[in-house]
């Protein structure tokens, strides 16, 4: 065992860090080795020991059991092995509790996780706003990506990224999770293009995860502000329902009836809402879930276990990282999109499952589009919902700020009764 170990003593509220004993050639390739009296200052906890006296440690503590780590990411289906250590064998060792009771923390978050998923969102959302500012035509969409890495590094500290950049620009934004080193964000923008640009960056493990779409040139056509217009509908209306007890997979299905009734009364599609609803045409414009709890991963853990609700078997809602009802202190992304992906809408057309609602001559129009998506961080308080992120979200904005005036600051608005404000930030 090479890496640091946590132990908490539940009955006398006292904390342990265990870590290794590092030999004196590291010092030559990584720096000075500190001791356990450095590391029990910067973590703030009550004792620091070496892995190799871990067993003399516990012992001396004399716990009745040691609850230890073990489980399966549901999210992820990564498998979390319980730690080994010479002594172990002399111990009691419990593994059916620690992982539920870590992963419930995690999915309510305390004051002071509030705090650093604020400033992830403030230095994400003023990233996003300096996109805006630089996008023109004839710009790479890597440029975009720099952009936002330089942004948010320079500005706020974030050395990393939650996930991998997608800087899409024309049909580039129908593909979901484009911006992958088979597809590294290498298209040159045009003139006419609509980008879809999903990137957040990560303070001390905790990250953000917005999205936004706008016209590289600044200026939305008919059709761009259509399908943008529906998403953005479906986005407020979603925020608006979000309070405790309201179970996800409904405002899932409210994303799709907003959505769908645009593009109805855009011409693209006939027929009754409902009943395209039933018929899962949603999936085809949406096939991805709405959005997911967020905090220590961009994907965080909790959406489904023991107790919750299980996945449900239906185009687009299958993909819902969550089925839970919400509860206050949760963080979730609500990330409604509309996409014109020719995988999934040609066959369609010849699917009288689906043709019956769509009207080929006109979504043909919208396929080299790619798509729209607005992704915003939204945390579940007592009374409602509050998102955390703040970027030019009308077009009226979005064209104002590409256009050269100056993005409101509406840090205030992200206020939360008992949490401190973040660091605040000056726009450059």
């Amino acid at each position: 065992m090479s890496e640091l170990c946590v132990a908490l003593q539940c009955n006398a509220g006292r904390s342990y860090l265990f870590m290794p004993k590092l030999p004196d050639s590291y010092g030559v390739w990584m720096g000075p080795i500190q001791g356990p009296d450095y590391y029990r200052a910067k973590y703030a906890v009550d004792e620091v020991a070496y892995l190799q006296d871990i067993a003399a440690v516990l012992e001396a503590a004399g716990p009745p059991c040691i609850h230890v780590l073990q489980g399966t990411n549901t999210d992820s289906g990564s498998n979390i092995v319980p730690p080994s250590f010479e002594g172990s064998n002399a111990f009691q060792l419990e593994t059916a509790t620690l992982f539920t009771q870590l992963t419930e923390a995690r999915v309510h978050k305390t004051p002071q996780e509030m705090v650093l998923m604020k400033y992830v969102n403030q230095v994400g959302s003023r990233a996003h706003v300096a996109m805006m500012e630089a996008c023109h035509p004839a710009m790479m969409e890597y440029q975009m990506e720099s952009t936002f890495r330089h942004y948010t590094y320079m500005n706020g500290g974030c050395r990393h990224q939650g996930y991998t950049c997608i800087a899409a620009s024309g049909p580039n934004g129908a593909v979901l999770h484009y911006g992958h080193a088979g597809a590294p964000n290498d298209r040159q923008m045009s003139d006419g293009d609509l980008v879809l640009f999903d990137m957040g960056c990560e303070y001390y493990r905790y990250g953000s995860d917005i999205t936004c779409s706008w016209p590289v040139n600044g200026k939305f056509t008919p059709q761009q502000a259509l399908v943008y217009n529906a998403v953005l509908d479906a986005h407020n209306a979603v925020i608006a329902a979000m309070r405790p007890g309201v179970p996800w997979p409904d405002m899932h299905t409210l994303a799709y009836k907003k959505i769908l009734s645009a593009l109805a009364k855009g011409g693209l599609l006939q027929g009754d809402v409902e009943d395209m609803v039933a018929a899962e045409v949603g999936a085809l414009f949406m096939p991805h879930g709405l959005g997911h709890l967020i905090g220590i991963d961009t994907h965080d853990v909790g959406g489904y276990g023991e107790g919750f609700p299980p996945r449900i078997p239906r185009p687009g809602y299958k993909s819902l990282r969550t089925a839970r009802g919400l509860e206050e202190g949760m963080i979730i992304t609500v990330e409604p999109g509309c996409y014109f992906n020719p995988v999934l809408l040609q066959p369609a057309f010849q699917e009288p499952t689906y043709s019956n609602y769509l009207v080929k001559d006109v979504i043909e129009q919208y396929m080299g589009m790619g798509g729209v998506r607005l992704e915003d961080n939204v945390v579940i308080t007592a009374e409602g919902a509050l998102s955390l992120t703040d970027v030019p979200r009308t077009i009226q904005d979005i064209e104002a700020v590409m256009a050269g005036a100056a993005w409101r600051d509406c840090s205030a608005k992200n206020s939360l009764k008992g949490v401190p404000p973040a660091v605040g930030l000056v726009m450059v």
